[in-house]
């Protein structure tokens, strides 16, 4: 039983001493520029990068609908700019056209095209 709790404390001790090494290395005097912007993009909120993502999955499937692609059966997930395209369209040439369309909106830098052809009776 004191084995235990001996091992209990020295693991929270270990754990705040971790986290006191972690914390101090965010506020390094010593960044240059360029490593302060990316640290600055970093420190965004997770939600407003989903709400970002949302954003560009949104605009990816308003321009699959003016590019005359049914989205009916089309899912659209974003995440940082790499967009996946899922679900299926019944013409086999939407498929192509769904990923150049998806390609050519701005913020996409990648697309994962994974749509199926939509047989009949599913």
């Amino acid at each position: 039983m004191n084995a235990i709790k001996t091992l209990k404390l020295m693991g929270g001790a270990l754990i705040v001493v971790a986290s006191f090494n972690a914390w101090s290395q965010t506020s390094d005097a010593t960044a240059t520029p360029s490593q302060s912007g990316a640290t600055a993009s970093a420190g965004t909120s997770k939600s407003a990068v989903r709400k970002a993502n949302r954003a560009l999955s949104k605009k990816v499937l308003q321009a699959l609908s003016k590019g005359g692609v049914n989205t009916a059966g089309i899912s659209v997930l974003a995440k940082g700019g790499a967009v996946s395209l899922a679900g299926h369209v019944s013409d086999p040439a939407d498929i192509d056209k769904a990923g150049s369309i998806a390609k050519g909106v701005s913020g996409v830098t990648s697309v994962k095209n994974a749509l199926s052809i939509n047989q009949g009776g599913q």
